[in-house]
């Protein structure tokens, strides 16, 4: 963005019009909800520090001398609140961290919003592993690189000189391909990584960066990159800023700063006549937003929206989860009467409808039938991560889906409401299970990756197939596989697979350090498993799918 063109807009805001105003709050807001984003990283203070930055901009425009210089100057403000944030949080609540796990993920949300995929999908996701003072500077670097910002802009911002910020980038850049690395190895499927993450709870921290990087430095495995490695500079080149979530609101009377307050502050200043104008009974659409009366800035219809099929931008609504339910007694909405029986005709498989038992540590899996593949798309790229009830997954093509279950109790335990595949057309079949464990293997003494004493355990619903750490599906047709998180917590990550990465993973045992091998469940034909909780329809709630539908 171009300050140069904005001059007369800025002249005429500081002369207290309130439509230049209107256009400046929405030409610029996304840059400021880009740089706190991403160096909070979705925290739940993200919405509090932009509000604070825009309100700060607002009340002291008048006194900006060189239009110029408004964009410098405003992520000036911006840095400085982040870094307010940062000096004034002690030691965080439990109820403060509570709100940091429910709050948009930004790494998430930039992969979703811009179909990102790739190498660049690493390096978004890569901002996870950094630490907060590296993810400050990112903010700033990633806009410079994509041709928001300029190095001056960038070290006026970050309070340093010029050539102390070409260091700090320098090593910022390190520490970023470190953690795309890490980004990449977890995707991967090395059987010691594997072992190695069995107790983590799969949230980034600087204990467990030092670990995973020791890891794949002395891992021929996970060392061993396939394709060339692009520098992240590179990649970043003309990279759209990240729309602003649907429903975003910004309140420019934030704090009580009203028209009487700001007259109260200067008797004949700029800031009195733009807030009075603003909380004036008026609304002026621009640019997908809204200003209401009173101030209140609120997205409409964020710019660049995806397609339909893809689940909206998490909002502070969106990602609200249900209240803490810690009985492991606590049983999720039950579900309907079946609908009718298909004819004989319709029907293709048989239902997993009962709970198997683990295979011995050294059985070695079945010999994996090799179905004709043409791939799998998916309308979140190649990797889908889903985190928060409701979120859904469009897959289509012929060809293999991997399912990895990220199961969390000691974020909240009790009855786990299963997610559930709908809207099929064509078939659905459970080939496969792998990751070398099932959830409830061991993982200590007395916990397994469903839970332990001392945080409660993930109960199934009776009946209930039990999961596996990697669940491989072959498609061909289209469905959408929604995540019905109402009680314990989870997650689950998609990504299109291969018949290849299948048989490649379930081959994988102990020897490798693997809790045990895989289980084949496919038999090439059309009486091969399809899985629970599957339908042909659509329903209103996703979660009210029956156990043992019929398709």
């Amino acid at each position: 963005m171009d300050t140069r063109q904005w001059r007369d807009t800025i002249a005429a805001a500081q002369a207290g019009d309130r439509q230049a105003l209107d256009d400046l709050v929405a030409g610029w807001l996304p840059l400021v909800y880009n740089i706190v984003g991403r160096a909070l990283n979705g925290h739940a203070d993200v919405d509090d520090v932009v509000q604070e930055t825009m309100l700060r901009a607002v009340d002291n425009l008048g006194a900006l001398r060189d239009p110029d210089s408004f964009r410098s100057w405003l992520v000036a403000i911006a840095m400085r609140q982040i870094r307010d944030r940062a000096r004034r949080r002690t030691a965080p609540a439990p109820l403060a961290e509570a709100a940091a796990s429910d709050a948009a993920d930004f790494a998430e949300l930039t992969v979703l919003r811009l179909q990102l995929e790739g190498q660049r999908r690493e390096v978004a996701e890569a901002v996870r592993w950094l630490d907060d003072e590296d993810r400050q500077l990112l903010s700033l670097w990633w806009l410079e690189v994509a041709g928001e910002l300029t190095r001056r802009e960038l070290a006026a911002a970050a309070g340093i000189s010029r050539q102390h910020a070409a260091v700090r980038v320098q090593r910022l850049k390190e520490r970023v391909e470190t953690a795309r690395g890490i980004v990449r190895a977890l995707d991967g499927a090395c059987p010691d990584l594997r072992e190695l993450t069995g107790r983590w709870n799969g949230r980034p921290d600087s204990v467990w960066r030092k670990r995973l990087a020791r890891h794949i430095r002395g891992c021929g495995y996970c060392g061993d990159t396939r394709e060339a490695v692009v520098p992240a500079e590179r990649l970043l080149v003309g990279i759209a800023l990240v729309p602003l979530p649907v429903g975003f609101t910004l309140s420019l009377a934030f704090g009580g700063k009203t028209a009487a307050a700001a007259a109260g502050a200067a008797s004949v200043g700029w800031s009195a006549k733009a807030m009075a104008a603003l909380t004036q009974p008026f609304v002026a659409v621009t640019a997908g937003a809204t200003i209401v009366a009173g101030g209140a800035y609120v997205v409409t219809q964020a710019p660049d929206s995806p397609p339909p099929r893809v689940v909206a931008s998490p909002t502070a609504a969106s990602t609200a989860r249900p209240p803490v339910k810690t009985s492991p007694s606590a049983t999720p909405t039950p579900s309907p009467t079946p609908s009718p029986t298909p004819k004989k005709a319709d029907l293709y498989g048989t239902v997993v409808d009962a709970v198997d038992r683990a295979p011995a540590p050294d059985a070695r899996p079945a010999a994996l039938p090799h179905r004709p593949e043409s791939g799998i798309t998916s309308t979140w790229g190649a990797k889908a991560v889903m985190q928060h009830r409701g979120e859904t997954v469009t897959l289509s093509g012929r060809g293999y889906v991997l399912v990895r279950w990220q199961i969390a109790p000691q974020d909240r335990p009790g009855g786990l409401t299963m997610p559930t595949w709908t809207g099929l057309k064509g078939r659905l079949f459970h080939v496969a299970s792998g990751g070398g464990r099932r959830m409830d293997d061991a993982t200590g003494p007395d916990t397994t990756g469903m839970g332990g004493p001392d945080t409660g355990y993930t109960v199934l619903p009776d009946g209930t197939q039990q999961m596996w750490q990697n669940e491989y599906f072959y498609l061909d047709g289209s469905v959408d596989l929604t995540v019905n998180e109402r009680g314990a917590s989870y997650g689950l990550t998609v990504f299109p697979s291969s018949w290849e990465a299948a048989d490649k993973d379930v081959n994988y045992g102990p020897p490798q350090g693997a809790i045990r091998y895989g289980l084949v469940r496919d038999n090439g034909k059309d009486t091969a498993p399809v899985p629970q909780y599957v339908t042909r329809e659509r329903p209103a709630d996703p979660a009210t799918v029956p156990q043992r539908s019929r398709v």
